[in-house]
């Protein structure tokens, strides 16, 4: 009976250390891929619901999970920098920071619209719906990185920090909006109780966002590399995810697809990354 339950103990440990060699190598392939200045940098993760109201705020809350979980798998630290939830459940809106090497290389390809379809738990003729959340990754840009931002080009509001429901979670203007005037660019953070707290978090994110646009554009007048993310509009999603009347999802771009939607939407995601960086590889 002993040596049964010391050759499972055996089995099991070599199990255990296979699956690490089996993650190592997957990273070690998956940094191969990764050869952009950008790509070993932190990252900056926003969701936006789309069109539909409380059914599309769910969807949008459960991709934030589902990278919240990824990122937890990786052993990536995350900092909620701006988090609005919906009126009814769900959420308007989130911001959050991913620190760890390589964080944006990796999570890049996520970049796009992404599909919802399933019976609305919120329909109460249990109908099947179709919802869309956009999905943005920019890469963070270290301080030595010059992004010139003029006080000129900024308008900059404050307001109340709102929590779920809507209401109220301070009674000072300690939420921060910034508007980058020449690009339209709107930020806004509310984690913190300090207003200047919120103010770096919001002018991180601005910077991000204009590395990442001026990137774009350096990479589109060379003609080099083709545009580091899809164009964001409804219609063009990325990946479909399919709950009712069967269970897939989907990336359009690579054809890579998986009938396990809940290991999936438990931030197991690696497989899509993977296919991706190989299918852009090839090309």
């Amino acid at each position: 009976m002993a040596q049964a339950e010391n050759d499972d103990s055996i089995e099991r440990d070599l199990v255990s250390h296979s699956e690490a060699i089996i993650r190592k190598l997957e990273e070690f392939e998956f940094r191969s891929f990764l050869s952009n200045e950008e790509d070993s940098k932190d990252a900056i993760l926003a969701i936006h619901p789309g069109a539909g109201g409380t059914e599309s705020q769910d969807w949008a809350a459960m991709l934030l999970r589902m990278y919240l979980r990824w990122a937890e798998r990786h052993g990536f630290q995350t900092d909620t920098m701006d988090y609005q939830a919906g009126e009814e459940a769900g959420i308007k809106s989130a911001t959050v920071e991913l620190k760890g090497s390589y964080a944006y290389g990796y999570l890049k390809s996520e970049s796009g619209v992404h599909r919802l379809v399933r019976i609305s738990p919120f329909d109460a003729n249990k109908r099947r719906h179709t919802s869309f959340a956009s999905v943005f990754i920019y890469p963070e840009t270290d301080e030595d990185i010059n992004i010139e931002i003029k006080s000129d080009d900024l308008k900059i509001d404050t307001f109340r920090a709102s929590g779920a429901g809507g209401q109220h979670v301070n009674k000072t203007s300690s939420a921060v909006r910034i508007t980058h005037l020449p690009t339209g660019i709107v930020v806004q953070c509310q984690s913190e109780r300090s207003q200047h707290k919120n103010r770096e978090s919001a002018m991180k994110v601005l910077k991000a966002r204009l590395y990442q646009r001026a990137l774009e554009e350096e990479r589109a007048k060379m003609a080099a590399v083709e545009a580091s993310k899809k164009k964001i509009e409804w219609g063009s999603q990325i990946r479909s995810y399919v709950f009712q009347p069967y269970n897939l999802v989907k990336d359009h771009r690579t054809g890579h697809e998986t009938s396990n939607v809940n290991s999936v939407m438990d931030g197991d995601i690696d497989e899509f990354i993977g296919a991706f960086l190989s299918h852009k590889q090839e090309r």
